[in-house]
């Protein structure tokens, strides 16, 4: 890559970092975040918060141009793709575990969190694509086998996946998130003693909690499926892809200060889930793209 096309190419991704903050920017006024006058805030701490939004914009812009660049897709069929994928993993995967475990989050604010999160991920994917010339699919030199492999195969696969989801999820909660007396206070929880010893707890008391993971498990394959399909790249680049948008996109926001979460609690979560994503990334990247 010579200066020019890299000097392009960061045109570019500074275009689409600016358009995330904007698009993030309208989007909660569209929905009425942060209108609440109990939450004022000074100037240093609104331009501290105008810096990490910034931060986690250009943190997603690099994993989803990634994407897109490396992708044998264009046009409609990659916006939808990078939107699904987008929002999946930004809006839906991450509020999930709201809904189930944050109980203080007023009336109706949600449905605004899932709207916001949709308001971005739309135009964004659409001028992401246009922006970085990806308006035509391009011509397969051969033909793509990726996620082609027999029904047995499949279902291995995503036995594996499932099962080591759910084992990183309660594993790392169980030593990094449940370690902090910060966040045992923050949901009225309780060590019992030992990894097993929560775990049968759980198990015996909480066996919806455990299905839910096995759910969101296969969730977090389905939006692997189309970007292991559309990358045209070697297996472990697929996985290394997987994990960064896991990772990254997953985790940026927790960045960002909010009055429903301590920062104690913020940054221990981020640890978490950012160490436990991006293993299961790879993993599912790995073994679903590795023929």
């Amino acid at each position: 890559m010579n200066f020019k096309t890299f000097f392009v190419y960061g045109l570019k991704l500074a275009a689409l970092t600016l358009i995330m903050f904007i698009c993030f920017a309208i989007a909660a006024s569209a929905v009425g975040m942060g209108n609440d006058p109990a939450q004022t805030q000074t100037q240093a701490e609104q331009a501290s918060g105008a810096l990490l939004l910034l931060l986690v914009c250009l943190l997603n812009t690099l994993v989803l141009a990634y994407l897109v660049l490396r992708s044998r897709w264009g046009g409609v069929k990659l916006m939808a793709t990078i939107f699904v994928v987008f929002y999946g993993v930004m809006t839906v995967m991450s509020q999930i575990e709201s809904a189930v475990f944050i109980t203080k989050l007023p009336s109706g604010m949600l449905q605004k969190l899932f709207l916001m999160g949709a308001l971005i991920a739309a135009p964004f994917a659409i001028l992401a694509v246009l922006i970085l010339g990806k308006r035509k699919t391009e011509p397969d030199e051969e033909p793509n086998t990726r996620l082609l492999m027999p029904v047995r195969a499949w279902a291995w696969k995503l036995g594996v996946l499932v099962l080591a989801y759910v084992v990183l999820y309660f594993t790392f909660g169980y030593f990094i998130a449940w370690q902090n007396p910060a966040v045992r206070e923050y949901y009225g929880g309780t060590d019992t003693g030992s990894f097993f010893a929560q775990v049968a707890d759980i198990s015996s008391n909480q066996t919806w909690l455990v299905l839910l993971q096995m759910l969101r498990g296969l969730m977090w394959i389905a939006l692997a499926l189309p970007v292991i399909r559309m990358l045209k790249c070697a297996w472990w680049e697929a996985a290394l892809a997987i994990a960064l948008l896991f990772t990254v996109v997953m985790n940026a926001q927790i960045l960002l200060p909010n009055p429903y979460m301590p920062e104690t609690v913020r940054m221990t979560h981020l640890l978490e889930t950012a160490t436990s994503n991006f293993i299961f990334g790879s993993l599912a990247g790995g073994l679903l793209a590795y023929r």
